[in-house]
């Protein structure tokens, strides 16, 4: 059987495929990173405008050598809805461009002092569970949104629950060609469909919306408490972006780490966070999803990934088709949540097999199990008006722990350190 041929990073590729292409990664973005708006309950034209100015002003920051599409981070959920029911929207903002900022300064240390201590206070046994924690965490957030969680279950909110999510699991196993890359967007439209059927769609605001119409872009608010309680989600986003450097790596067959580097590509992420609350969106990341598209092609090519961007930016201006995305019920959102958050926990288990971490070592057994259960239990530390919990306690709690074991090697205090 002839093994596909591979389209290489900075390889161009022709218009009659660019297009095609580019549309399956949008595709593979939209399911995921419009949830994030609809959970703040902002209009998600300007986060689709965000979503493609990021993704090209990160592909310009790293070169044009590390492919990644840049979409709404789900990191930021937990502590900016506490921010936002305490203070408002514009608060959050400031706590994202606070993030932001805080990230480009840690960019510059990694350029000054390189990337090497990652491995001591990140190392494959902490980062996988961490990055898994980001979607686990969540899965109670899918349940509510698709409300299995309410006292009577609406047999029309299961049905389209059903639909939504059966079509997502089902066609990502059986789905072939074109259609296997973009399960997500075709259970979005059947659950969409099965919706209408139901009777639970209301389209008076589509049919008064304007065809074309600006994103609602809109100024942060500063202030320190709100920005120390989101603030501590930067361990976590940088944790998840070096993991996703990483497989990338491997899927591409280069070390992203090294080259165009770290520095760049952490700059380029955080930059792009900085800049969304400056306008009124929402952090960005780079995206599992979109990593498993080139996985599944192998085609690699940023000028795809940039023809992406540019797709999303337009789309950002079509009034009626912003609104339209707005009428999307919770069932939907609820169905294809249950997949994308089991795909993003899915990713950190990715990290745990690909870096082939040995559980026969007691500090990696140790630092997984106490990591999961520290980022599932509930529990809450307070500083003052800073809270730590969930994905974020974690890790914190696995990167003290790493750099205690760290410190033990050098003191021959440990049973299980590399000869």
């Amino acid at each position: 059987m002839e093994k596909r041929k591979i389209i290489q990073v900075e390889e161009k590729v022709p218009f009659k495929l660019l297009v095609p292409l580019s549309i399956q990664h949008m595709f593979a973005m939209f399911g995921a990173s419009v949830l994030v708006p609809f959970v703040f309950g902002i209009n998600p034209a300007i986060v689709l405008f965000m979503n493609g100015v990021g993704t090209l002003l990160f592909i310009l920051i790293t070169k044009g050598k590390a492919p990644a599409y840049l979409g709404s981070s789900f990191a930021f959920l937990a502590p900016a809805g506490v921010v936002i029911s305490k203070f408002g929207y514009e608060y959050a903002l400031g706590g994202f461009v606070a993030v932001g900022f805080c990230g480009c300064i840690l960019a510059f240390i990694i350029y000054k002092f390189g990337s090497d201590w990652i491995d001591i206070v990140l190392p494959p046994a902490a980062m996988g569970p961490v990055v898994a924690l980001i979607g686990l965490e969540l899965a109670g957030t899918a349940a509510n949104n698709a409300g299995l969680l309410d006292k009577h279950i609406k047999p029309e909110n299961a049905i389209v629950f059903l639909v939504t999510l059966g079509m997502a699991v089902f066609g990502s196993v059986v789905f072939k060609g074109f259609l296997s890359v973009i399960p997500i967007l075709i259970a979005v439209i059947a659950g969409y469909i099965s919706a209408i059927a139901c009777g639970i769609v209301d389209f008076t605001a589509v049919s008064k919306a304007s065809l074309f119409a600006m994103p609602n872009f809109s100024s942060p608010k500063f202030n320190l408490e709100a920005i120390l309680i989101i603030l501590p989600v930067i361990l976590v986003i940088t944790s998840e972006h070096i993991g996703h450097q990483i497989v990338t790596g491997k899927i591409v067959g280069r070390n992203l780490l090294k080259d165009p580097g770290l520095h760049r590509s952490l700059f380029g992420d955080n930059f792009s966070t900085m800049l969304s609350g400056f306008i009124g969106s929402v952090p960005t990341t780079t995206y599992g999803e979109n990593i498993g598209v080139m996985a599944v092609t192998r085609v690699y090519s940023v000028y795809v990934i940039a023809g992406a961007a540019v797709l999303s930016i337009v789309c950002s201006f079509i009034g009626k088709l912003t609104v339209l995305i707005q009428t999307i019920p919770g069932a939907v959102i609820g169905g294809i949540s249950f997949l994308l958050y089991g795909m993003i926990g899915t990713s950190g288990i990715r990290i745990l097999v690909d870096s082939k971490v040995d559980y026969g070592k007691s500090r990696n057994l140790a630092l997984t199990s106490v990591i999961f259960v520290t980022g599932l239990s509930g529990i809450t530390v307070k500083f003052g008006n800073v809270e730590l919990k969930g994905m974020v306690l974690a890790c914190v709690v696995g990167m003290a722990l790493s750099l205690i074991f760290y410190i033990l090697d050098k003191f021959h205090l440990t049973n299980d350190a590399e000869e």
